[in-house]
C-alpha cells in the first residue's frame, strides 16, 4: 500500500479551474484531498484534521491529472501488435515515465486470426490492469485512406467479423476504427454501439453525407482527424466538417508538430471546444526509443529525426510522440490555456473510455495519477495510483 503523501505548493489544475498555491494529498492509491494549501508542512488534511505527512514542496511547478492515451501502438522499442508480454509491458513503461498513467494498446491491420490471438493476449493485460483495453485500427479501413496499414489484409467491415473481434477481446474492446462508407460499415456501427464499444470514423474517403449518417448510426470518434481522410472542400466538405461540427463526437489530435499545422490543431478546438478533443499519440515502437528500422504489423518503417514513414512509399507510419511532449507543445507553441490542454490530455479520453469515474481529474476519491511539470511544462514526476513512478527532486 502506497504510503500518505502531501504535495504542496503548485499550481494545481482541478475541474473548477487553477489553485496557483494547492495541495494533494495522497493516501495509499486514491487522492484523499485537492485544492488550495500551499507549501507549509504538517498542513490541515481532509476534513480538517491535521495532517503529520511531511510535504513535498513543489513550488513553481504545475500538477496535473495523470494523461490517458486512447490510441497508441507501442513504445520503447516494443510493439503492441507483435510483442509478446514483456514487450507490451515494457512498451507500456516506456509511456508511463512520460505520464501516461491511462493507456489503450491499438493494433494495426493484419489476418483476422492473428488480431483475434493478439486481443486474448490484451484482454488479459487489460484484466490485470496494465492496459485499459483494446483499440482495433484496422482492417476495416479505406484502400484509398490506408496509411501506413497493408492493403493486401484490408477488408471491409463485416459485422460478423467485426464481431468476431470483439469477442476475442472478452469484453476489453474500447474502440473500432471503420471506413465506415465501405459495405457493413453503418450496421458495424450500430453493431459496436449495442456492446458498448466506441466505433471511429477513420482512414475513410466518406463524404460529408456518408458521415453525417455514421454518427448518427453512432460513431462517436474521429480517429486522428486530418489524417488518413479527404481534406475540406468548399463544396465536398468531406468528413472533417461532419466530425467537427457534431457535439456527439470526440476528435483525436496527434500534436507532435508534423501531423498537424498549428493552423489545423486551432481550427479543431475552436470547432470542436475544448470538450471535444482528445490528445493522442498514434505512437509506435521508436517512440520513447529512438530513430532506426522497426516493423508496424508487416510493413517496414523508417524513423529519422524521430519521424516515422513506411519504407516504401513514404506515408507517415504513426508516431514517436509521447504525451508530455503534446503537453509541453499544446502551451509553448499552440498558446492554448493549460486548463484546456488538460481536457484534452486527460479529463476528455477518461470520459471517452467511460472511466471518469477514477481517472482523468484531481479530485478526492479518484486514482492518484498525477504529473508534475516544471514551469516550462517539462516533465519532473509522474505518479500511479500512488506509486512514483519518476519521483520529483524536492524544490
Amino acid at each position: 500500500m502506497a504510503a500518505r503523501k502531501v504535495l504542496a505548493g503548485a499550481r494545481v489544475v482541478l475541474p473548477s479551474g487553477t489553485v496557483p498555491d494547492g495541495r494533494v494529498i495522497v493516501d495509499g492509491a486514491r487522492i484523499a484531498e485537492a485544492g488550495p494549501g500551499g507549501a507549509e508542512p504538517g498542513g490541515t488534511g481532509a476534513g480538517g484534521a491535521r495532517d503529520d505527512a511531511p510535504a513535498l514542496d513543489l513550488s513553481g511547478h504545475w500538477l496535473v491529472p495523470g494523461f490517458v492515451d486512447t490510441h497508441n501502438h507501442g513504445g520503447g522499442g516494443a510493439s503492441f501488435t507483435n510483442g509478446t508480454v514483456d514487450d507490451i509491458l515494457r512498451g507500456v513503461h516506456t509511456h508511463r515515465l512520460h505520464g501516461t498513467t491511462t493507456l489503450v494498446a491499438s493494433t494495426v491491420t493484419g489476418e483476422m486470426d492473428v488480431l483475434a490471438q493478439r486481443a486474448g493476449l490484451l484482454s488479459e493485460l487489460a484484466e490485470q490492469g496494465d492496459i485499459a483495453g483494446i483499440h482495433f485500427e484496422g482492417p476495416f479501413i479505406s484502400p484509398c485512406r490506408k496509411g501506413a496499414h497493408a492493403e493486401a489484409l484490408l477488408r471491409d467491415p463485416d459485422p460478423a467479423e467485426v464481431r468476431k473481434l470483439v469477442d476475442a477481446a472478452r469484453g476489453r474492446a474500447r474502440m473500432v476504427t471503420l471506413a465506415t462508407e465501405l459495405p457493413g460499415g453503418i450496421d458495424s456501427v450500430r453493431l459496436l454501439a449495442e456492446h458498448g464499444v466506441i466505433a471511429a470514423i477513420g482512414h475513410t474517403d466518406a463524404t460529408y453525407e456518408q458521415t453525417v449518417e455514421a454518427i448518427d448510426a453512432g460513431a462517436t470518434v474521429a480517429t486522428h482527424l486530418f489524417n488518413a481522410m479527404p481534406a475540406i472542400g468548399h463544396r465536398s466538405p468531406g468528413p472533417i466538417a461532419a466530425l467537427l461540427e457534431d457535439e456527439r463526437v470526440t476528435v483525436e489530435l496527434i500534436n507532435d508538430g508534423t501531423h498537424l499545422h498549428p493552423a489545423a490543431l486551432e481550427l479543431a478546438f475552436h470547432h470542436a471546444g475544448a470538450g471535444r478533443v482528445a490528445f493522442i499519440t498514434d505512437a509506435m515502437d521508436a517512440a520513447g526509443f529512438g530513430d532506426g528500422r522497426y516493423l508496424l504489423g508487416p510493413l517496414e518503417v523508417e524513423v529519422t529525426d524521430g519521424v516515422a514513414r513506411l519504407v516504401e512509399g513514404g506515408s507517415i507510419a504513426g508516431s514517436t510522440l509521447t504525451l508530455d511532449r503534446a503537453f509541453q507543445r499544446a502551451v509553448t507553441v499552440d498558446r492554448l490555456p493549460v486548463e484546456d490542454v488538460v481536457r484534452a490530455i486527460s479529463a476528455n479520453p477518461a470520459k471517452l473510455l467511460g472511466l471518469d469515474d477514477t481517472i482523468g481529474s484531481l479530485e478526492p476519491g479518484k486514482d492518484a495519477d498525477l504529473v508534475v511539470l516544471d514551469a516550462d511544462f517539462a516533465l519532473k514526476g509522474v505518479m500511479r495510483k500512488g506509486d512514483w513512478i519518476v519521483e520529483p527532486r524536492p524544490v
